[in-house]
């Protein structure tokens, strides 16, 4: 078969997301240049990759056995694009990396400081919820990521790079913020608004009120840290988020952190990367660039003790 590589890009593409139209705005293509390079493919291959039923597409069986090797020629070259970029040294050269949206509130920073370093390097930075991260890492589409609990079950390396405390949060009018030295188990007496299931800030919160035998009372449930703080601003209820993500609501008084007993929950940001994964140049490069200096060009940004 004299499939091409444009064929393969775009077809991975197409199976990746089950949608010709988001694969064209990946490719920056055209949804009916997208559809011609499909049907080429399928008339090369003798079978159809995809099979539509109502709006949604599938992949075939014939779909799933070109999407997984259309993947591994997408890694060899990727692969050998890296072995490429290192011989051009840090000049130039690329780096993906996925944060989860918690630490999209600092990690834009860290880079910028390292691409001041290394201007001819181009970034992908990817901000997602904690299964996403996951995923890219399970199949290799990342480079590295940054998360605030590192997997279980996942063949990877990580190491701890800068300090994530995590606080409690209240609005400004709340009666709580006057007081000093607050228990935790007053804490029982409030209710509080709460990350998703599988979130890490959500995970390290409840086993650290289990250890304290403080049981919460929650409101609702939010999938962003942003929706968070605004549900708190609200009066919804409390909320305990890393301290990174609030910067901006302390200096414009919208928010306030409570001195409660325990708190700041001392927690780390990792650094996180497949265990047999070949780092390009740029990409160790970021990496020793975090683990040597993170913590001190955040150092402003991490509370002491729970400030009032």
């Amino acid at each position: 078969m004299h499939v091409t590589l444009r064929q393969l890009r775009v077809f991975e593409s197409v199976a990746r997301h089950l949608s010709f139209s988001r694969a064209a705005e990946e490719l920056f293509l055209s949804q009916p240049a997208v559809s011609m390079q499909i049907k080429q493919l399928e008339s090369l291959v003798g079978l159809p990759l995809f099979e539509q039923i109502g709006k949604k597409i599938y992949l075939t069986e014939a779909g799933k056995e070109v999407f997984h090797y259309s993947r591994a020629v997408a890694q060899q070259l990727s692969d050998m694009e890296h072995a490429l970029n290192e011989l051009k040294g840090l000049e130039r050269g690329r780096l993906s990396i996925a944060v989860v949206s918690t630490a999209n509130f600092f990690a834009p920073q860290l880079l910028a400081r390292f691409v001041q370093q290394h201007p001819g390097v181009q970034v992908s930075l990817s901000v997602v919820n904690r299964e996403t991260v996951l995923r890219q890492l399970a199949e290799n589409e990342i480079d590295l990521a940054i998360m605030g609990l590192p997997p279980e079950g996942l063949d990877v390396r990580w190491q701890p790079f800068m300090e994530n405390p995590l606080v409690v949060i209240a609005p400004p009018s709340h009666p709580l913020v006057k007081e000093k030295r607050i228990p935790m188990k007053r804490l029982a007496e409030e209710v509080f608004v709460i990350r998703e299931p599988g979130s890490g800030t959500r995970g390290a919160m409840e086993r650290f009120f289990a250890e304290h035998r403080v049981q919460l009372k929650t409101s609702m449930q939010m999938g962003t840290n942003e929706a968070i703080k605004q549900a708190v601003q609200a009066g919804m209820g409390l909320g305990v988020v890393s301290y990174h993500t609030i910067e901006l609501e302390l200096e414009t008084k919208r928010l306030k952190v409570l001195d409660v007993v325990g708190f700041p929950i001392r927690r780390n940001w990792y650094l996180v990367h497949r265990e047999h994964k070949r780092l390009s140049k740029v990409a160790e490069a970021f990496r020793e660039f975090l683990l040597k200096h993170a913590e001190r060009l955040m150092q402003n940004k991490t509370p002491e003790k729970a400030p009032a």
